[in-house]
């Protein structure tokens, strides 16, 4: 097996690991390091389809036994079932709208100058999300309402445009919604596994003739590599928000989107 695309598999499951629930875009990342590994053709497709399977499994496993409980008390408990429906809700916008524009998506804005513009332009809603007057009124998921998790949902549809990140819109889609900042984290962690789960498997049953028992080790180590950084990255981010905002994410995109196009622009790299 060639050592090269090994580590090539190591660097790509942290970047999606780490990147994956925090508000600064998994996919723009992967678009960016696998143009810069030259790992964003078939194959590198297929592996990234496999590796977001790596991350979603830590946030089950992070959440295992709120996972558990909602799924013993469907169809009995009403907090239980208020919160599958509000996923339900939340989870059905970008889903109807990912099915009719993936193809047009993939083909026009997976590019390093959209994910740059993306960025930059998200770094600034985040800002101005937080510099507002900000009061909290709702601090547990399970009172999200589904009039929220409708309005959530519908910016959720914002992250089909890669480099907007799907995490950072449920978030600020959250606290324009009056959660508090741990609630907008924690209901963008759920509502992370029906979004990735049915993008993951749609995704591997469309491109199955490219998974080949060969790439077994590249796809394994990648997804142990993003299931391990995803669990560190969620853990962290839930401490960091206990005690600060979301502005040091803010910047950190708007810093990379312009190194981006900066090079872009630069002729640096192609």
């Amino acid at each position: 097996m060639d050592l090269l695309i090994l580590i090539k598999a190591f660097i790509l499951g942290i970047i999606e690991g780490l990147t994956e629930f925090l508000p600064i875009s998994s996919t723009g990342h992967l678009i960016l390091v696998g143009d810069l590994l030259d790992f964003n053709n078939e194959k590198g497709m297929i592996f990234t389809i496999v590796i977001q399977l790596g991350a979603i499994l830590a946030i089950c496993w992070e959440y295992r036994s709120k996972i558990n409980d909602v799924l013993i008390g469907i169809g009995s408990n009403t907090h239980s079932n208020q919160f599958v429906l509000n996923l339900f809700i939340a989870f059905l916008p970008a889903a109807i709208l990912g099915l009719i524009f993936i193809n047009i998506i993939k083909q026009y804005l997976f590019h390093p100058i959209p994910v740059a513009v993306a960025l930059i332009l998200g770094g600034i809603i985040i800002l101005w999300a937080e510099q507002r007057k900000y009061v909290a009124d709702i601090t547990r998921i399970e009172d999200i309402s589904w009039k929220h998790a409708l309005k959530i949902g519908l910016i959720q549809c914002f992250a089909l445009i890669p480099g907007t990140s799907r995490s950072g819109a449920t978030i600020i889609g959250g606290l324009f919604c009056g959660l508090s900042r741990k609630a907008a984290t924690e209901f963008s962690f759920f509502l992370a596994i029906p979004i990735m789960f049915a993008a993951t498997f749609y995704d591997v049953f469309k491109h199955q003739e490219l998974l080949k028992f060969s790439d077994l080790g590249i796809f394994s180590i990648g997804f142990i590599t993003s299931f391990i950084s995803a669990l560190i990255a969620v853990r962290g981010l839930l401490r960091f928000i206990s005690n600060h905002n979301f502005m040091i994410f803010a910047w950190y995109r708007i810093i990379f989107g312009l190194i981006i196009l900066f090079i872009a622009y630069s002729g640096i790299m192609e």
